[in-house]
């Protein structure tokens, strides 16, 4: 793996390492942060009986009130601005006009383009009262999520990160999506590198100072094995056990590691105080 300079880098995934400066971080903060303020405004918004047509059409607005853009629409034919996905759907969910229930949960991502840089989150939100095995999933995802996000440093590498998440999640008897992973974002919504959630210490490339990624597991009750819908979107467990998924935008700094997609009211995850 080879690394670039990002401000001299061509604006394409050339499959090399972006190295971004502090201009970079300062704009990846400013969009990270209102990516994340359009997932707390959907907290009192996620209940039963609501679309998620409904909420996708919150987050649209809410970003043309922002003066930014939703960047998942018309992004490889996608027409929506957020991926809505409910229950045993692992990524990728199309909002449609499909009511939410009591005891569902729900992953909500969003990616919004702000002055030229990527904010992209997702998080979990409980459809009212929620199964208690349902609670453990989200508290599970969550904390696999944090663990992966701690173990980012400079020197560092990959595999450390996937390390740090599946050893969490599969002590706690679930297993990680192999599927699907993090990638490198920035003026791009996927760059290099991948973030496997799984591997082992002192694998893949090296972390240093500069690079900035999504890491975002997704979690399984049941076994890792997914598969894709007609629509070519909509991933699914192929137990159709229960699935969650939270992510952040992160990046290496020279001490350790900035996350740009914190909640601003520390809605960080269910059950959220409303």
């Amino acid at each position: 793996m080879t690394y670039v300079d990002a401000s001299i880098a061509p604006m394409r995934n050339t499959g090399k390492v972006k190295l971004h400066d502090e201009a970079a971080f300062a704009g990846m903060r400013k969009a990270g942060r209102i990516a994340a303020e359009a997932l707390d405004m959907l907290v009192p918004k996620v209940v039963p009986g609501v679309t998620t047509e409904e909420l996708d059409r919150l987050v649209f607005n809410f970003a043309l009130d922002h003066g930014v853009l939703p960047a998942l629409v018309d992004y490889r034919g996608y027409t929506k601005s957020t991926c809505t996905s409910i229950n045993h759907v692992v990524c990728h969910g199309i909002p449609d006009d499909k009511r939410l229930r009591e005891g569902d949960i729900v992953n909500i991502d969003v990616t919004l383009l702000v002055d030229g840089w990527h904010g992209d989150t997702s998080r979990m939100y409980g459809v009212g009262e929620i199964p208690r095995k349902a609670e453990r999933l989200l508290d599970i995802t969550h904390e696999s999520l944090m663990r992966g996000i701690a173990a980012v440093r400079p020197g560092a590498t990959t595999g450390d990160i996937g390390h740090a998440i599946q050893t969490f999640a599969e002590a706690e008897r679930c297993s990680v999506v192999r599927d699907f992973c993090g990638h490198g974002i920035g003026r791009l919504i996927h760059d290099a590198p991948n973030i496997l959630h799984y591997g082992k210490r002192g694998e893949g490339i090296e972390l240093k100072p500069g690079m900035i990624f999504t890491i975002e597991p997704m979690i399984n009750l049941g076994r890792p094995h997914v598969k894709i819908l007609s629509d070519g979107w909509t991933a699914v467990t192929r137990d159709r056990s229960l699935s969650a998924q939270f992510e952040h935008s992160v990046g290496v700094t020279e001490t350790g590691v900035e996350v740009f997609t914190f909640s601003p009211l520390g809605l960080h995850k269910p059950p959220y105080a409303r």
